[in-house]
């Protein structure tokens, strides 16, 4: 009798904490979604003034020129994302190229360019900064095609490399960079440009790497 008793009071002591665990057991948090893994694409550019297509490489070189309007800039469209997207884009310098200067041992050229990434209100978000030294051919980046000299290249080239990543809040789905200023040492002195409408620098290989916005549903009418 008395095992009887042991065993139901163990009974009504284990109910309890039994319907809680089986209760715990069905009711399992909801899963949350996956959170959308980052993309990193060619964005569209809109480039006023085209330097053109790279023999070596194969990039689009666009020339930066200086503005105070962000609608004359080169343009660029951000997809729409989630949280910050992160744009990147190559900087160099450019040169006039002139065998006769670089035999002659008369060529160099130490170039400090700035451009300015804007919101198309005006908002500056970041500047990107490129420095320099041009000699030789050794320092041209690449020979631009379409051009009328030795292999049917430009005589501008682009010299010097600098990359810059600029962060892109989450509400913003353009860009604009234009020119600020460019400041050249040469053997016959030094010189600051911030006239409009100047190029003085160029770009390429611009990426945008982001989080894609989730898609709405629209709701059935």
């Amino acid at each position: 009798m008395r095992r009887v008793l042991v065993l139901a009071i163990a009974f009504l002591l284990a109910g309890p904490a039994a319907s809680l665990t089986a209760t715990a057991q069905r009711r399992r948090p909801a899963r949350r979604a996956p959170a959308p893994k980052t993309k990193t694409v060619t964005p569209k550019v809109t480039c006023p003034s085209e330097l053109g297509v790279g023999v070596k490489t194969g990039e689009r070189f666009c020339d930066v020129t200086t503005s105070r309007d962000p609608a004359t800039g080169i343009l660029v469209e951000i997809p729409a994302h989630r949280g910050d997207a992160t744009l990147t884009f190559d900087l160099h310098t450019r040169q006039i190229y002139s065998e006769d200067q670089v035999k002659a041992h008369t060529a160099y050229a130490r170039d400090t360019a700035t451009v300015v990434v804007v919101t198309m209100d005006g908002t500056i978000l970041d500047r990107g900064i490129v420095r320099s030294e041009f000699r030789t051919g050794a320092d041209v980046v690449d020979w631009i095609g379409g051009g009328a000299g030795p292999g049917g290249v430009k005589a501008v080239v682009p010299t010097g490399t600098e990359p810059i990543t600029i962060t892109i809040p989450e509400k913003v789905d353009q860009v604009s960079i234009v020119g600020e200023k460019l400041e050249v040492v040469r053997l016959d002195g030094s010189y600051t440009y911030t006239d409009m409408g100047r190029p003085v620098a160029a770009i390429s290989n611009v990426k945008v790497e982001y989080r894609p916005a989730p898609v709405r549903k629209r709701r059935p009418r």
